[in-house]
């Protein structure tokens, strides 16, 4: 692991390659929100960068983690066991802080931190537009790693995610955050009764109401 300098990124080597961390540090934090992006983009996507800037003034500090494939440029992401080796990997450097760590992600991300979550001891888990299933595939539903988390569970998902619908989601005891209109990356149409704006307000208005809530 090499050492982290105010302004540079964090590179942590992992099994599966290194893997890179880009803090966003709160003044005074109490607790560390860790999030991986997808597989068909990176930590550049419109909610990350939302909540890398809202929740370090609320006393979160950010971490935005691309894995290993990403970090070195590949254009797909491997498969999940990959992922989660990439994921546990740089777990020591999220924890190094001694806060705290809810382990999050966006799709193929989220799947990873509901898979590792009780292995890793994470305080908590955020699952931003969970792919639920494959677009126009119901049947092959994702719902036992999202119900067996067996951490306290926030999903944020959009209106008209085709990889799931709020309404698609099973019975359980997570909470779930709406964001009207918004397809798999949150953008809502032109036409649509919200702005993009008020969108992301959703996406981290629910965020910071819900680790509020978590002590």
């Amino acid at each position: 692991m090499t050492k982290e300098t105010a302004g540079t990124p964090q590179t942590v080597a992992t099994d599966a390659g290194d893997a890179r961390i880009t803090w966003h540090r709160a003044e005074e934090p109490a607790m560390v929100l860790a999030v991986g992006h997808g597989a068909g983009g990176g930590i550049e996507a419109r909610d990350l960068r939302a909540l890398a800037e809202v929740l370090p003034a609320h006393g979160v500090s950010v971490a935005l983690v691309e894995q290993p494939w990403r970090v070195a440029g590949k254009k797909v992401a491997p498969a999940p066991k990959t992922l989660d080796v990439g994921w546990r990997g740089v777990w020591p450097a999220l924890a190094a802080p001694g806060l705290p760590v809810v382990s999050g992600g966006r799709s193929a991300g989220a799947r990873v931190a509901c898979r590792t979550a009780a292995e890793l001891g994470a305080h908590a888990v955020l699952a931003l537009s969970f792919p639920l299933h494959p677009p126009g595939k119901p049947e092959k539903s994702r719902a036992g790693e999202l119900l067996g988390a067996g951490v306290p569970t926030l999903v944020v998902q959009g209106g008209n995610d085709p990889f799931g619908k709020p309404e698609e989601f099973p019975e359980g005891s997570y909470g779930l955050v709406e964001v009207p209109y918004g397809d798999h990356g949150f953008a809502v149409p032109k036409r649509a009764e919200i702005s993009q704006e008020r969108a992301l307000e959703i996406v981290t208005g629910g965020v910071v109401e819900w680790i509020a809530s978590l002590g």
